[in-house]
This record gives C-alpha cells, sequence and structure tokens, in this order.
C-alpha cells in the first residue's frame, strides 16, 4: 500500500513538473517570436533609391554590387520607370503621361536592409552611401518609423524579459512546493537514515537522484507536449510561432531540460536538508 501510494505521489509530482515546464517553454516560445517578429518587420522596411534620368547600365552595375552585401541588405527590387508609372495609374487612377507627355517618374531600387542594419542610425549611414553613388538622384527611407519601431522594441522587449521573469519564479516556486510535498511523505524515513548515522549527502542522494531523472523526464514530456502545440498552430491555424531552426529548437529544449534538472536537485536538497535537521518531536508536528 505504501509502495503504491508513493509511485502515485511520484506520478502526480512528474505531471505536475511537466506542466510547470510546459510553462517554461512557453515562455521561451514567447520570446522567440517576439524577436521573429521584430526581425520580419525590420527587414521589411524599405528604403527607396530614386535613380537620375541620365544613370546608366555601368552605373546601376556598380549600385548593384554595392546592394549585394548580404550583411547589409537582405534584398533588393528594380523597378522600372514603365513599372512606377503602371503602379502610379493603379494605384491613383490616374496617367501622368496624358497631360504631361512624357514619363515624370523616375527608375529606383526598394532595398531592403538586415535587421542589423534597420536602426536609425545605421539606416542614416545606408542612405549616405547610396547617395554618394552617381546614378543615385535621392534616397527615401521612414526615418520617423524607424525611431518609433526602435523605441517600441525597447519597450516590448523589457516588458516581455519582466514577464518571462516573473513566470519563470512561479514555476521555480511551483515546482519546489511539489518536490517538497513528495519528500514531506518520506520524512521518517530520512530521519531514520539520519538515526543510523548516514551522512547528509547519503541520505540526500536517493531523493535527489530520482527526482533530477523525474525533472528530466518531465522536461521531455514538456517538449513533447511544445512540439504539439507548435505543430498544431501552424497545421490547423496557420501560425508559425517562431523560426524551426535548429539554433531556437536547440535553445527551447536546452532551457526546459536543464530547468527541469536543475530545478529539481535544488528542490530535493532544500527540502531534504530541512527534514534532515529536523528533531524527532518536530516530525509529528508538520
Amino acid at each position: 500500500m505504501r509502495k503504491h501510494r508513493f509511485r502515485n505521489s511520484y506520478f502526480i509530482s512528474a505531471v505536475s513538473v511537466s506542466l510547470v515546464l510546459c510553462l517554461i517553454g512557453l515562455e521561451c516560445v514567447l520570446l522567440l517570436s517576439a524577436g521573429a517578429l521584430v526581425t520580419r518587420m525590420r527587414e521589411n522596411m524599405t528604403v527607396t533609391a530614386v535613380l537620375a534620368q541620365e544613370a546608366d547600365s555601368a552605373q546601376c552595375a556598380q549600385l548593384e554590387a554595392l546592394l549585394n552585401r548580404p550583411s547589409r541588405y537582405s534584398s533588393y527590387t528594380y523597378i522600372s520607370a514603365e513599372q512606377a508609372l503602371e503602379e502610379h495609374i493603379r494605384s491613383l487612377g490616374e496617367d501622368p503621361t496624358a497631360f504631361l507627355g512624357y514619363n515624370p517618374l523616375s527608375a529606383s531600387y526598394e532595398i531592403h536592409p538586415t535587421d542589423a542594419y534597420s536602426h536609425p542610425d545605421s539606416l542614416a549611414v545606408i542612405a549616405a552611401q547610396l547617395e554618394a553613388q552617381p546614378c543615385v538622384r535621392e534616397v527615401i527611407y521612414p526615418r520617423d518609423l524607424a525611431d518609433m519601431m526602435t523605441s517600441n522594441v525597447h519597450h516590448i522587449t523589457w516588458i516581455l524579459l519582466a514577464v518571462a521573469l516573473v513566470l519563470l519564479l512561479v514555476s521555480m516556486v511551483l515546482i519546489v512546493n511539489t518536490i517538497r510535498l513528495q519528500i514531506y511523505a518520506q520524512r521518517f524515513i530520512i530521519n531514520t537514515m539520519t538515526l543510523v548515522g548516514a551522512t547528509s549527502w547519503v541520505t540526500r542522494r536517493p531523493f535527489v537522484m530520482r527526482n533530477m531523472l523525474m525533472g528530466f523526464l518531465s522536461g521531455i514530456t514538456a517538449l513533447l507536449v511544445l512540439s504539439g502545440v507548435v505543430y498544431y498552430a501552424y497545421a490547423k491555424l496557420g501560425v508559425l510561432l517562431f523560426a524551426l531552426t535548429w539554433q531556437n529548437i536547440a535553445f527551447v529544449s536546452t532551457v526546459v531540460l536543464v530547468s527541469g534538472v536543475l530545478i529539481t536537485l535544488f528542490a530535493s536538497l532544500i527540502a531534504t536538508g530541512r527534514y534532515i535537521r529536523m528533531d524527532n518531536n518536530s516530525l509529528y508536528e508538520i
């Protein structure tokens, strides 16, 4: 009966730890999703380099050689004067050539900087470099939007980190209390081992090893649940929570597994230490 009760207690503890580790994993997914969203917003920021009317193919080739730097530019698109005219007619419903007699629009390049070069200072440097090209007449980029995005990203990042820290603390408290309740049922065994002369580590070792194994297995269970959530969100809802790269998957897996092992380790040490130091009479009072 006692062994059956212990197994039930161990199973309940494992389920509780798995749920808490799912919460930690969701924190990681939330942070990665926010980071991926910010990166997409920054890389979708457009810098327009308007070409001079007299620009020739050699000058355009020189400009494209500058744009073929993957560290600064993620992509670029050449828009001819004819394409610009068609887009103008489609957007505004009027043809300027009808009353001007010529196409007043110029060819241009729509350039998307990388995330690292989408900050206001970096955009100013890029604009200066583009304006120095002989074929470029004007450079247009959303300076106010870049300033606002940078400010908002800083605020959102701090808010997400604060929420993640609070959730992590709550998760740690829940796991510590879960382990403490599990070890509470075996406080008399701990006391007996102490009375027969077992050292502190010898008394702690079976509880620590057992709960660390539970933390590792609970971490694997939590990762399986998170994988199901991410798959369901993508397959059924069409929402990709974060980029499924090896780096991101390794980050989430490492955080969940290491959190499960370390938190159960410290929780076991704290809980067993309390009952090792407790005298016989106090065991019946708690």
